[in-house]
């Protein structure tokens, strides 16, 4: 089976290509630049030259391939109407990468979420994630009436070491170098904001298992775990060298130097369980959170 990968030189779609390779599947990586493709052959992937912008070669792509996976950009809407343009009536999968960020919540770091969202619990996405949230409406409805097998995937905070090009996750990399800046773990507000985590090995095993068994229009979270932002500030001031110094960011700084993209990337409630991943066969087995932070280098 040949599969064809966005964001193949990430951190997600890296991962997942690697496993696809070792699992057996031909692997084609959309890639920007002739640097990356031959690394990318190198690994057992056939290189695409060209970007999320390039409407030609994705559709040339999808219509090769037994199945697109779109792991790049969550954001850009124009991508997955070209995937599905170019799968319609073909039967074949289409897998939707977003993330747990459309279940936040506006905490502001001040409270912890008491009740766990499923994939079938109802909720609305606050506003900046609201096109995110259309989306994904957007990727399954595809599976009710264009005959393409859609999947939307949603994890949650990922750690662990990636597999392919890429091997370091974005929120928890980004909170340890700001801690170790500031000589202590950092948390905003009070900190008390849980966000739920999946290691990036079961991520990756989640895409495999769902290529597999997935029925169409179905939708994914993936976690295994969860943590408030207060208690990865202790992990971070305990395994970094810190001294377990801890210290709280005030949520207007916050905004101020992040914008929103930061305000819910770690200030708020994402606090989800994949209830259909496991209903599916999923059996997440990966390092606990605590242990990756225990053997954590950074560049390692």
């Amino acid at each position: 089976m040949k599969v064809f990968v966005t964001g193949a030189t990430g951190y997600i779609g890296g991962s997942v290509s690697d496993q696809l390779v070792q699992s057996g599947y031909q692997v084609m990586g959309l890639v920007r630049s002739k640097e990356k493709a031959k690394l990318l052959k190198d690994r057992g992937i056939e290189p695409v030259l060209g970007s999320l912008d390039d409407r030609d070669v994705l559709t040339r792509s999808a219509k090769e391939s037994d199945g697109v996976i779109h792991a790049a950009s969550a954001d850009q809407q124009g991508v997955v109407e070209v995937f599905v343009a170019a799968l319609a009536r073909s039967g074949k999968f289409l897998i939707h990468t977003t993330g747990s960020g459309i279940a936040n919540d506006q905490a502001d770091g001040e409270y912890a979420a008491k009740t766990r969202i499923m994939e079938d619990t109802y909720f609305e996405a606050v506003p900046f994630r609201q096109a995110r949230f259309k989306m994904n409406r957007y990727v399954r409805e595809a599976g009710i009436d264009q005959g393409i097998r859609t999947v939307v995937i949603c994890p949650a905070m990922i750690y662990g070491q990636g597999r392919g090009l890429h091997t370091e996750s974005d929120q928890l990399p980004k909170l340890i170098a700001i801690s170790k800046q500031a000589g202590a773990g950092i948390y905003f507000g009070k900190g008390l904001n849980r966000y739920s985590n999946v290691h990036i090995d079961d991520l990756v095993d989640l895409y495999l298992l769902v290529i597999e068994k997935a029925p169409s229009s179905s939708f994914f979270f993936a976690e295994n775990g969860d943590a408030s932002f207060k208690e990865i500030a202790e992990l971070i001031a305990r395994t970094q060298g810190l001294d377990g110094r801890t210290m709280s960011v005030g949520i207007d700084t916050l905004i101020a130097q992040f914008g929103d993209e930061g305000r819910f990337g770690v200030a708020a409630n994402s606090f989800v369980r994949a209830t259909n991943a496991r209903r599916l066969g999923w059996n997440p087995t990966g390092e606990s959170l605590a242990s990756f932070f225990n053997g954590y280098v950074s560049g390692k």
